[in-house]
């Protein structure tokens, strides 16, 4: 049986699903969220805790043996029982489904959507009408799923039910009132049944449901922005600049998969430096090639472009395989995690092009990419947001100037080719753009 410390900040949803699989294993948990253990922001950039957790996340989890664990799907896997988890093969395989469909399809739509109503993200109405209809879609998939099921996997919670469930619980409190609701009878039913079962509750209190749907909180979201200290001759220059940049904004970066760029504006942390403020202005302009990509032919317009314009002084080109093929199974699987990446990754859609391909089938693929990045330097070190993922692939620099470069650039932007380096043939490919 699990026991050890689990740190984190309060009302962490992330947090209430290791906090719920102890309650139905048994699993001792000390909850260390507020002064004098834990201060978010302070504590957890302390050489002590880094030494222990290298990004600073939290939840984190330090187990009474010294075993060290972050991540909250991982935390709670661990302090779960076999039950929980999956006590057959292919039910623990299902368990992990959800847990996987969750993060990759569920919180980036309701983050885009709730998170403006309570004040920590800006409104943009194109990007919430999406969201809106991202959240209908995966709300159909868990409505037909539940239609003659009590829980997502067998016949008693699991994993995958408190997973869900905690993902769900913003939208469930802030957005679906029972107009939108209504036609979701069955996730209704069971989200109901989950957060009235004792281990919920002892952890969520009492869940009220949304009455009417809540709308972006301008005055809140001004609140909390970080206060800036200007001088007047500052602040006079900067005033038409910050005029054409708002103007010239065409939406917000959508929520990081983890969201920790949210949590630092809930516990009234400073706004993250640009990594790439240091860098000179390039010549070369990553929206028109992907305006060329997106709207014109690959082969002969394209990719002319790229080559014809590339500043290879400012920009760089890397390839990236994943590390772990044999632990790839479900081709479906495979591609919600290079979804799941690319979500996490959005604030770097910017200064970021990548083409990552899928290739064999189920039980035999791989994943490989090209990526091009602002700067000489492999992007992903220079801010926690962007570190989730990076560590699962092999990276190599590559040199524009060689014909392998050439070679595969053509070959994964055009998503045709020999690809003698894989030795599989094609699947199906991702565009970060």
């Amino acid at each position: 049986m699990a026991a050890g410390t689990l740190y984190t900040y309060p009302e962490n949803w992330r947090a209430f699903k290791a906090l719920i699989a102890a309650r139905y294993s048994g699993a001792q948990l000390r909850l260390r969220s507020g002064p004098p253990h834990f201060i978010f922001g302070q504590t957890n950039r302390s050489a002590e805790f880094l030494h222990k957790f290298p990004l600073g996340k939290v939840p984190a989890f330090e187990g009474d043996d010294g075993f060290c664990v972050f991540e909250s799907n991982a935390i709670a896997h661990y302090v779960a029982n076999d039950a929980l988890r999956g006590a057959k093969k292919e039910e623990a395989a299902q368990v992990l489904q959800w847990m996987n469909f969750a993060d990759s399809d569920l919180i980036p739509p309701a983050s885009t959507w709730v998170f403006p109503t309570l004040g920590i993200m800006q409104y943009n109405k194109q990007a919430t009408e999406h969201a809106k209809e991202e959240v209908r879609k995966v709300l159909g998939v868990l409505n037909e799923h539940l239609k003659s099921r009590t829980f997502l996997v067998g016949e008693r919670v699991t994993l995958a039910d408190i997973t869900v469930v905690c993902s769900l619980l913003w939208l469930y409190k802030q957005v679906l009132d029972a107009a939108f609701r209504q036609s979701y009878t069955n996730v209704n039913r069971w989200f109901v049944t989950c957060i009235n079962q004792p281990q919920f509750k002892a952890v969520l209190g009492e869940v009220k449901l949304c009455d009417k749907m809540a709308q972006f909180d301008a005055k809140k979201f001004a609140e909390l922005q970080p206060k800036k200290e200007k001088a007047p001759k500052e602040a006079k220059e900067h005033k038409s600049q910050e005029k054409k940049e708002k103007k010239e904004e065409k939406k917000p970066a959508a929520p990081e998969e983890e969201m920790d760029a949210c949590d630092e504006v809930l516990c009234s942390e400073p706004k993250a430096k640009d990594p790439f403020a240091h860098l000179p202005k390039s010549a070369f302009i990553m929206d028109e090639f992907k305006r060329k990509y997106s709207n014109e032919d690959t082969v002969s317009v394209a990719l002319p472009y790229f080559w014809e314009h590339f500043d290879k002084e400012g920009w760089s080109i890397w390839y990236g395989e994943y590390k772990y093929p044999t632990e790839l199974t479900q081709i479906f699987m495979s591609c919600n995690l290079i979804s799941g990446m690319y979500q996490r990754l959005d604030k770097l859609r910017k200064n970021a092009f990548a083409s990552v391909i899928l290739f064999g089938g189920n039980n035999a693929s791989s994943i490989s990419g090209v990526w091009v990045f602002r700067g000489q330097e492999l992007v992903f070190p220079m801010s926690a947001d962007w570190q989730v993922d990076y560590e699962s692939y092999n990276w190599r620099k590559m040199n524009p100037d060689d014909e392998e470069c050439k070679t595969m650039v053509k070959e994964y932007f055009c998503w045709n080719g020999e690809f003698k380096h894989v030795g599989k043939d094609f699947s199906q490919g991702k565009i970060f753009k």
